[in-house]
């Protein structure tokens, strides 16, 4: 099993973060190894069987599991929760079987999968949070799985909204163009081709510390990764199997970094507007980078997810 017990990056990431943040020999996740038709699925985990609840994280486009744990699942596993970081196919250090073309879809059926392994081996409440992309993602994934108790999202962006495409990606040429050059790709036969995630999308707004930035951008398991013509383009035009109108599946948490200068809330809110059959709740962290390492931000993030999951019984 690849694991992060060599990695420097994240090592070096977690130095930007506030001390009680830092994973030590005597507080660190477990890494499991987890197959998903071939796929070996790196999980960060803090198992505990006597936890109320259990809280499956997402990272998105430009993080990694390994990332989200650090500022999510640790903390809220010393809560008492327990939680599952997860190494979605191609990013992290996930192993992805041989021959296999990972589309965005294949990240929404993963999450549901996983969620349907954790109920197998017991009928505790879970909920989902997701950074980045993985805000959306945890819609896609709790629409298809019907079985999440809440979702959490630092950001909820529908892809197939044009303000969204021209705002997140680096300029009006891939706003523009990106969805049809990889749509074409596809159609050649060029879905393997695989691009740097931060040559279309706004990368250098992942973090608003230059040095952390340098450092996550240089990590080809998070910020540095490349993708798929295939899953940028599936990614570009997910359509959910329930449209916001009709999502009566869970209450949803927004937890929008106010200094996120890649997804401003204005992103999100068009999308959670359409959500009127669950309780929708939208919060800022104060002083938040885009993938937040202030303290600020990170005390903010863990209070209101905190009071959403004692709000909803967990």
């Amino acid at each position: 099993m690849t694991t992060y017990e060599n990695q420097q990056a994240w090592r070096d990431v977690q130095s930007f973060l506030p001390e009680q943040y830092h994973y030590t020999e005597n507080y660190k996740p477990v890494e499991e190894n987890w197959n998903w038709h071939g796929n070996q699925v790196h999980l960060d985990t803090f198992r505990n069987p006597d936890a109320k609840a259990k809280i499956i994280e997402f990272h998105g486009v430009g993080t990694n599991g390994r990332q989200i744990s650090m500022i999510v699942g640790g903390p809220l596993a010393q809560d008492g929760y327990e939680t599952i970081a997860v190494d979605m196919p191609t990013y992290g250090v996930t192993d992805v079987a041989p021959h296999t073309i990972i589309s965005y879809d294949d990240w929404v059926q993963c999450g549901s999968d996983l969620i349907d392994a954790e109920l197998a081996k017991d009928d505790r409440p879970i909920f989902l949070y997701g950074l980045s992309a993985g805000g959306m993602e945890t819609y896609h994934v709790a629409a298809r799985n019907k079985k999440v108790a809440g979702i959490i999202g630092m950001t909820f962006l529908d892809q197939r909204s044009k303000d969204v495409q021209m705002t997140t990606t680096n300029n009006w040429f891939w706003g523009t163009f990106g969805i049809p050059m990889t749509g074409m790709a596809v159609h050649i036969g060029l879905s393997a081709f695989k691009m740097k995630m931060s040559i279309p999308s706004k990368m250098s707004a992942l973090v608003n510390d230059p040095a952390c930035l340098k450092i996550m951008l240089d990590d080809k398991t998070s910020g540095g990764n490349k993708v798929s013509m295939r899953f940028m383009n599936t990614y570009m035009t997910y359509a959910p199997d329930i449209e916001p109108e009709n999502f009566d599946v869970c209450p949803v948490l927004l937890t929008q970094p106010d200094a996120d200068k890649w997804t401003p809330q204005r992103l999100s809110d068009p999308f959670l507007d359409k959500i009127t059959k669950v309780k929708v709740t939208r919060t800022t962290l104060r002083n938040g980078s885009h993938y937040p390492i202030e303290a600020t931000a990170l005390t903010d993030l863990h209070r209101e997810i905190l009071n959403f999951l004692h709000e909803n019984n967990a």
